[in-house]
């Protein structure tokens, strides 16, 4: 795959004469801020613990990178910039003020909201790429069409925003998005309230608004399903008018958009079962993508789940059973920690537990590690099944053990 943030330089160098080390490179956030960097100017190398997908585009833009279990010490001279998840151990610049920098150095476009965001931003970058715009962009996660998740062109900047860490709040772009909001980072807001606060603080700043919960969906045809997606297109629409591109064209555009990695994505088929990933990871977004996989051709779908982040799974374990009752077989893993700590009692068993008090009726499986989940769906899994593993974490994996059982007889 093509990695196009290398070989598409922007039309100047913002961070010349900058040599910048980032500590968390592999990451979808920060590799696409090292791409960037990159190409505008700046010496960039980095550090991470563990390989991950993003590296090879950071490799393939000549970028030196580091693998090793514990944090790698800047070169001499060299300023930092660090990864959220390594905030606590290493010194130098957040992750969010070096993005702030990033988005002051072009018109930029900023997309946030709870769920959408990385599809929205996506669809934005992909309509003003393929009607020549040259856009830049920074999306947290990958878009195959294209060829990655970062790129630095001459035209609009189009960036997905975070607000899970209060950090949205220092862009300044002159388009904001907000798809929509809803409680699902509790660690860091008490309400819904404090965080609409803190999206109406930020908006005030921003000169043009496009706010997704007054809009209605896109009723065009697209190449990706689902209610969620016509809202997320009719975002993105509204954003690339705003921008000055004409929504005719714009339209003809976004009905070829495929979709973002882990996105309801097609992994392969073996057995006569589909195997789907996706990285939803609430309630509302696991509603959507049973919404989405209803939309084809009736056949029975078979879930694994697995929780991310202790402090979501404790507050919402009941809400996530409700959104799986929907499926016709599920089973959960043990909870992805991300960057947290265990906190005692709090495991996958909360929404097993809980979906045996909402379904009554069907047996969840309880499978902390993947390959006892991998091993549940492809047992039960018979030809014409869709089965989808979804979740944050590591739960992708699955989809190719699932894909090796059915094809070698389960």
């Amino acid at each position: 795959m093509e990695a196009r943030s290398a070989s598409l330089p922007a039309a100047d160098a913002p961070f010349a004469g900058r040599r910048i080390w980032f500590a968390g490179i592999g990451g979808a956030g920060l590799s696409a801020y090292a791409l960037l960097a990159k190409a505008w100017g700046a010496d960039v190398a980095g550090w991470d613990r563990a390989e991950t997908p993003y590296l090879a585009y950071v490799r393939q833009a000549g970028i030196d990178v580091t693998v090793t279990p514990e944090p790698a010490a800047a070169p001499a001279g060299w300023e930092t910039v660090v990864s959220s998840a390594y905030a606590a151990r290493v010194p130098g610049t957040r992750r969010a003020d070096f993005l702030a920098e990033i988005v002051s150095a072009r018109r930029s476009i900023v997309v946030a909201g709870a769920h959408g965001k990385t599809t929205t931003t996506a669809m934005i970058a992909f309509c003003l790429d393929r009607l020549g715009y040259d856009p830049a962009y920074v999306i947290g996660g990958e878009v195959p069409q294209l060829g990655g998740n970062a790129r630095a062109g001459s035209g609009w900047l189009v960036v997905e925003g975070d607000e899970s860490d209060r950090t949205i709040a220092a862009l300044r772009p002159e388009i904001a998005v907000v798809t929509n909001l809803d409680l699902d980072h509790h660690s860091t807001f008490a309400s819904l309230a404090e965080l609409e606060d803190l999206v109406e603080g930020w908006l005030a700043h921003v000169p043009r608004v496009v706010q997704g919960e007054g809009l209605a969906p896109l009723t065009t045809e697209l190449s990706v399903p689902g209610e969620h997606n016509r809202r997320n297109a009719a975002c993105a629409l509204a954003a690339l008018e705003l921008a000055g591109v004409e929504r005719e064209r714009a339209v003809r555009a976004l009905a070829e958009f495929r979709g973002v990695g882990r996105r309801f994505e097609l992994r392969g088929e073996a057995g006569g079962v589909a195997v789907y990933d996706d990285y939803a990871h609430n309630a509302a977004k696991v509603e959507a993508l049973l919404g989405a996989v209803r939309e084809l051709e009736p056949r029975r779908a078979l879930v694994v789940f697995q929780p991310h982040l202790f402090s979501r799974t404790r507050h919402v374990a009941r809400e996530l059973a409700r959104a799986l009752a929907g499926f016709d077989e599920v089973c959960v893993t043990d909870v992805y920690p991300a960057r947290e700590e265990p906190v005692e009692g709090v495991t996958g068993k909360l929404v097993v537990d809980a979906l045996c008090e909402v379904r009554p009726e069907v047996t969840p499986g309880w499978t902390p590690s993947l390959h006892d989940a991998a091993a549940f769906v492809a047992r039960r899994a018979r030809s014409g099944d869709i089965v989808v593993t979804v979740g944050a974490g590591d739960v992708d994996r699955v989809a190719q053990l699932v894909l090796e059982r059915l094809a070698g007889g389960r």
